[in-house]
């Protein structure tokens, strides 16, 4: 009984020790964890669109913009600083790329528009002009002469050469024009030898014409031989008048 009284007590001092020892130690309290660092600054964001995309030159285009998080905007070629969020108009010359820089805490960022000028075709030529409406019989009167004969003859001369050549020209570059060549005689002589001379000069002409080109078909021939003079004086020069292959527009028959 003694022994457990006396286990017991050194129990009690044991753990008395114990007690005043752990009251004794300081307990140490550990710092608390330092803040996680700020979040970086967000990166710009950036938008461009060009409308139209595609325009004839001389024709305008707008810009539009929208930004976030920036603190510069150069809008390059030609526009230079803008704000966060605009638009305005612009005529490039030639086909353009159009750019947008964004700056910010956060860094840099770029957006593009592409803008295409085409040419614009050349306008249409003028409509040709209406054709002149030539008047045949008039143009016909202005540029065939007459054939001029000697007395009592029907052999194309000089003059009278001329004049047919001249005539073949134009009858060629109007090769719709019909004609008549009348045989003419002064007053000298019957009627029935007129007739024949008249006939023979006025194939004389048309024969020359055939010969440089004229087309036969388009040539009648008629002689009226002394009846339809030019001129009714009774001297050389009027009778000179009347020895003709005269020639006139269209066709006849006596």
């Amino acid at each position: 009984m003694r022994q457990k009284k006396r286990f017991l007590a050194v129990l009690v001092g044991i753990l008395g020790v114990l007690l005043l020892a752990a009251a004794c130690h300081k307990k140490t309290v550990a710092p608390p964890p330092p803040p996680p660092p700020p979040p970086p600054p967000p990166a710009p964001t950036v938008t461009l669109t060009a409308e139209p995309t595609t325009v004839e030159k001389g024709q305008s285009v707008t810009l539009s913009w929208q930004s976030q998080n920036s603190t510069d905007l150069d809008l390059q070629p030609g526009v230079g600083k803008v704000q966060a969020q605009g638009s305005t108009t612009v005529s490039p010359t030639d086909s353009t790329t159009y750019t947008l820089t964004a700056t910010g805490p956060g860094g840099t960022n770029t957006a593009s528009a592409r803008v295409t000028v085409t040419t614009p075709p050349p306008p249409p030529p003028p409509p040709p002009p209406p054709p002149v409406e030539v008047n045949e019989e008039e143009e016909f009167g202005k540029n065939v002469k007459d054939a001029f004969f000697d007395f009592d003859k029907s052999d194309i001369r000089a003059d009278a050469q001329q004049a047919l050549t001249s005539d073949a020209d134009f009858l060629k570059a109007h090769a719709g024009i019909k004609f008549t060549i009348e045989g003419h005689c002064d007053e000298r002589g019957s009627e029935e030898y007129n007739l024949g001379l008249g006939d023979r000069r006025a194939n004389a002409a048309k024969n020359f014409l055939v010969n440089l080109g004229v087309s036969a078909d388009r040539i009648t021939t008629i002689s009226y031989g002394k009846d339809r003079p030019f001129c009714t004086e009774h001297d050389e020069d009027c009778w000179q008048k009347n020895r003709v292959a005269h020639f006139k527009f269209g066709t006849e028959t006596k």
